[in-house]
């Protein structure tokens, strides 16, 4: 009966893997083997420029016809590149990291010049964005599942992934039956809580004393220290100068699990724009990707995207495109080095330590004038407030003075 199962269940999960949704291609190497296998959706969000500085949404899908020149195989890494419409391709990179594989890197590239798309573009040139998603530690010779959506931002851009099937590094020419599923589509556990119900077994009384048990203990949780400020800045190309600066220390806390962001050995990318920003900063925990926006008198931070794991291995992924934070004068810097928090889903909070930002309108690498955020004036009130009393005292004791000193006189010529 087990047996005639497993086989039930083998040909459920080859079925599985076969099944077409989306779009779905084959990859082949230079002896004609399947080296790449992918069935996936996605779906394109992108706000392009159009007239009177003005911008517009356009959305679609990764359609079901598609080539994959400009893919490649081989034994370290892979490079899947679906090509479609009037110039967009869609590609991801595949290396190996000792027995399991991963998708370090989503490039999208979209041509504004097609005007099937993009209708009343300004521009006519091709934008590419850069993504990191969450697809690691996937099996050798098997088949990475995801059925839940997965949403990645960019500047301008969020794609949207779901109904995943792929294999990377397929060998022997044929798909693999066996299945590496994402955190997503895995079933949540939960412990029953333990309760008092049953009940010991009644003993004959003796006259030996027992001592009570110790009280059991209990490890407080360690409090982390305040986070190490990073300095970040990103330059258009090598010769320039830097196009957007910041300076903070970021706490992360996903889920009542606190973690503080190394900024020792994170890479720094992302894009600058006349009306739009962004900064990537990538550790070996977790990719942070911050959005400004530019309305022309003033910038702000509207978009924060968090994925990465936790310090028990536990996968995350939280962003908010709705947000309006960090704002000040364009041409300005924005600072607050008060320590302040920010809810940004129900899941995820961040706090920022010593932070300083300026996503546009830098000059010579330096920031400019800061405009202080509220918690950094409040800092100022009691002092203001102290210094304020203070000068009325000396005013009240130095008029106090003169008008005795006043009567003293009048009283001396009275009684001459």
């Amino acid at each position: 009966m087990y047996r005639y199962a497993s086989v039930v269940l083998c040909l459920a999960i080859a079925i599985a893997c076969q099944l077409s949704h989306g779009t779905e291609v084959n990859v082949k190497d230079k002896d004609n083997n399947i080296c790449i296998y992918a069935n996936l959706t996605v779906n394109f969000s992108v706000s392009y420029e159009v007239a009177n500085n003005k911008s517009e949404m356009v959305n679609f899908e990764l359609p079901a016809e598609v080539t994959t020149d400009g893919s490649t195989c081989d034994n370290t890494s892979s490079t899947l590149k679906l090509n479609f419409g009037k110039g967009h391709s869609w590609s991801v990179n595949f290396t190996i990291n000792e027995k399991q594989y991963q998708a370090d890197t989503i490039t999208f590239s979209y041509n504004l010049s097609d005007t099937t798309v993009f209708r009343n573009s300004v521009l006519n040139d091709t934008a590419t964005v850069t993504v990191k998603p969450q697809i690691t530690d996937v099996g050798m010779d098997t088949c990475y599942s995801c059925k839940s959506k997965e949403t990645l931002e960019a500047d301008s851009v969020n794609q949207t992934l779901w109904d995943v099937l792929i294999q990377a590094f397929v060998s022997n020419n044929s798909i693999s039956e066996k299945i590496t599923s994402c955190a997503a589509d895995l079933p949540v556990t939960t412990v029953a809580p333990t309760t008092n119900a049953t009940t010991a077994p009644v003993t004959p009384a003796t006259n030996t004393s027992t001592a009570p048990p110790p009280p059991p203990t209990t490890t407080p949780t360690p409090t982390l220290p305040t986070p190490t400020a990073g300095k970040y800045s990103l330059k258009t190309d090598e010769n320039s100068t830097a196009c957007l600066i910041a300076n903070f220390g970021l706490r992360i806390n996903f889920k009542s699990i606190e973690m503080n962001f190394e900024p020792n050995g994170t890479t720094v990318s992302g894009s600058c724009g006349d009306n739009s920003s962004q900064l990537v900063l990538t550790s070996s925990a977790m990719t942070i990707m911050l959005n400004f926006a530019n309305d022309t008198k003033k910038f702000r931070l509207h978009a924060l995207n968090i994925t990465g794991k936790t310090s028990s291995g536990v996968a995350f992924s939280e962003a908010n495109t709705n947000l309006s934070l960090w704002e000040a004068a364009v041409g300005s810097s924005y600072m607050c080095n008060k320590e302040q928090n920010y809810t940004i889903t129900s899941q995820l909070t961040i706090y920022t330590f010593y932070l300083q930002v300026q996503p546009f309108g830098v000059k010579k690498g330096d920031f400019s004038t800061a405009e202080d955020c509220q918690a950094d004036a409040e800092n100022f009130i009691v002092p203001i407030a102290v210094g304020v009393s203070l000068l009325v005292l000396i005013l009240i004791v130095l008029l106090a003075y003169f008008i005795g000193r006043k009567r003293n006189m009048a009283s001396s010529y009275e009684s001459l």
